[in-house]
């Protein structure tokens, strides 16, 4: 296992952290117990990161964590976030001290403020308000790290750390998704730890896709390429993943093992082939909305993002799945709902014969393409 220090808090931790979001499941049941055990045979394989919250699965999370942590909790590197959004210090700390109780723990390394946005932390967190209590948790010792996670814009997330608050962030990046790649490298700059959240792209890349799996040649999976990229950024500390199988945390830790994630050769290989995608990716939709509102509420940017998917990327299952998923969506219609009355095409500033375009979507992912079987 590979370790990273964690911005300038003097902490080294393992480059894979294990994301405690959710339970696996035996025979359609949530298993609670095979998840401790998980948590413990990841940390027999070095991992010493494992990030939780008082929102996963209604506490639940925490409260497997704390059973996993029995026996570790000096090896082993915590962190979890706090939900609160009101302005009440009081009610903040309350939210701290259940956290505290179900983790069975005296302190927690690294706390965010979940989800939190700019424009959040300006009106009800800012100084003078529930922030205050998150450095006086920090000065009593109930925290060590403040931290906090967010799925805001990256201009955003760019303001957040330039209040000098936080030691460190959790946000979201991955191959499909590289927005906040500037923000990552900003935090880096200022001395923050930066953990990431979906490096498999939310479970995106877990299907098999042969654009992917060519970018390196001979790597086991989409997911061991996927972790690899992230990993291979400099600015990157650590990489969650949310593991379900005994099999994934092996491989896993195997990934955050190597000593080189991408060598510059494959590095270099695969930004240009990111460069080409996105070349494609434009080509074909760029996601503007100019389209919209359809009159007859067929999504269209989602359409065409499941098309680029499917086109794109070869996630060709997880194209069909989540177009399937359209089909009785009345505010987000598939393809199959366009009645071809134009309105949509003059809108377009790319010029995209948006109508034949919904049609080869339907034909590719709908009811009439050749994956189905009747």
């Amino acid at each position: 296992m590979q370790y990273k220090a964690y911005g300038k808090t003097g902490d080294k931790v393992s480059v894979l952290g294990f994301g405690a979001m959710r339970f696996p499941k035996v025979k359609g049941r949530v298993d609670s117990a095979i998840f401790v055990e998980m948590l413990k045979h990841a940390f027999d394989r070095g991992i010493n990161y494992v990030d939780t919250a008082a929102t996963y699965l209604q506490g639940k999370s925490e409260l497997a964590v704390g059973r996993a942590l029995k026996g570790r909790r000096d090896k082993v590197f915590v962190a979890t976030k706090n939900n609160y959004k009101g302005k009440s210090a009081d009610e903040w700390q309350e939210y701290l001290d259940q956290s505290l109780v179900r983790l069975d723990t005296d302190y927690i390394d690294f706390y965010h403020l979940h989800a939190l946005r700019w424009d959040v932390y300006r009106r009800q967190l800012g100084p003078g308000k529930p922030i205050e209590q998150f450095k006086k948790a920090r000065e009593e010792g109930l925290i060590r790290h403040m931290c906090f996670s967010s799925h805001d814009k990256p201009e955003g997330i760019k303001k957040l750390i330039d209040t000098g608050v936080f030691d460190g962030m959790l946000v979201q990046y991955n191959l499909l998704d590289r927005r906040n790649e500037e923000a990552i490298a900003y935090a880096h700059e200022k001395g923050m730890g930066v953990a990431i959240m979906g490096p498999v792209g939310g479970g995106r890349l877990a299907a098999p896709s042969e654009r992917v799996h060519d970018m390196v040649g001979g790597a086991w999976s989409t997911p061991e390429i996927a972790l690899r990229f992230v990993l291979a950024n400099p600015n990157v500390t650590l990489a969650l993943s949310g593991m379900n199988t005994m099999k994934m945390v092996e491989e896993n830790a195997a990934t955050a093992s190597r000593e080189e994630p991408l060598s510059s050769e494959e590095r270099q290989g695969v930004l240009e082939a990111l460069g080409e995608t996105q070349r494609l990716l434009d080509l074909y939709c760029t996601g503007c909305g100019y389209c919209m509102p359809c009159p007859n509420n067929v999504d269209i940017p989602g359409n065409f993002n499941l098309m680029n998917y499917f086109r794109v990327w070869g996630l060709e299952k997880y194209a069909r799945e989540r177009y399937k998923r359209m089909e009785k969506n009345k505010k987000r219609r598939w393809a199959e709902a366009c009645v071809e009355c134009g309105e949509c095409e003059p809108k377009c500033p790319q010029n995209i014969p948006i109508r034949e375009r919904l049609k080869e979507t339907a034909a590719a992912l709908g009811k009439s393409s050749s994956h189905r079987k009747t």
